[in-house]
């Protein structure tokens, strides 16, 4: 079994089960841990802004090892037992339709019943989902009112410059994972599913390079000497 393209033919065997299995750990596993490093960043941001004096104090070596440990850990064990439950399923269909393998292209190549994967897809959607979202808001609602108020513009300016970009990169990953979500439930729009997994996977990671890099002034700077040099090169040659 191997996945990778639009639409194909799985391999049969367990070497083949096992590459796509792990091709839609990764992919999960990626997607899941997106959500929780965002939540501590937002917890970051929200101690630097509502507590700045106490933020040494907060935000310290050991609790940020303890909040990416528990971060990553509660991932391992959320995807672990997700893709578990379309790893024990036998399969009696060939054909995957979709750019990657996820979880619910395994478990659709099986004729057996997948009430349980459900259930446990949508428990685990739910509660990834719903603590971020909640952790989130929560978080920037408490920002926004003491950004309110205080009278403070230089600090109200660097908090929105502080939590422009991390809201940006979470609104990204957020629609581009409801996106894929829906439209797993309309078979016909498999070629839309597949824009919404790339720019998932593969735009947003780039997106993260780009945005939080031009908030360091040295590349900013570098960025705009280049496109200067470009601009002053094309108006030469003109």
């Amino acid at each position: 079994m191997f996945c990778g393209t639009s639409s194909r033919r799985t391999r049969s065997g367990s070497s083949g089960t096992w590459t796509a299995s792990l091709q839609a750990f990764c992919v999960h596993l990626h997607a899941s841990a997106s959500h929780t490093v965002l939540m501590i960043m937002a917890f970051d941001r929200y101690v630097a802004i509502c507590n700045p004096l106490r933020y040494a104090t907060i935000m310290t070596h050991r609790m940020v090892l303890v909040l990416s440990v528990w971060a990553w850990a509660i991932t391992l064990s959320l995807v672990g037992i997700l893709i578990g439950l379309s790893v024990r399923l036998s399969r009696c269909r060939v054909n995957i339709v979709h750019f990657f393998c996820d979880n619910a292209s395994l478990f659709k190549l099986s004729c057996e019943s997948v009430l349980i994967n459900n259930i446990y897809g949508l428990g685990y959607t739910v509660v990834l989902l719903g603590s971020s979202i909640g952790s989130v808001t929560l978080t920037y609602l408490r920002i926004a009112m003491v950004c309110l108020r205080s009278k403070n513009k230089t600090l109200n300016r660097k908090a929105l410059q502080t939590c422009a970009t991390h809201l940006a990169v979470y609104a990204i990953l957020l629609v581009s994972g409801f996106i894929i979500i829906i439209m797993h439930r309309f078979p016909q729009l498999v070629a839309h599913r597949k824009v919404a997994s790339v720019m998932g996977h593969v735009v947003l990671p780039t997106l993260n390079a780009l945005i939080y890099g031009l908030q360091i002034k040295e590349v900013r700077q570098r960025v705009m000497a280049l496109f200067r040099k470009s601009k002053v090169a094309s108006m030469d040659a003109k």
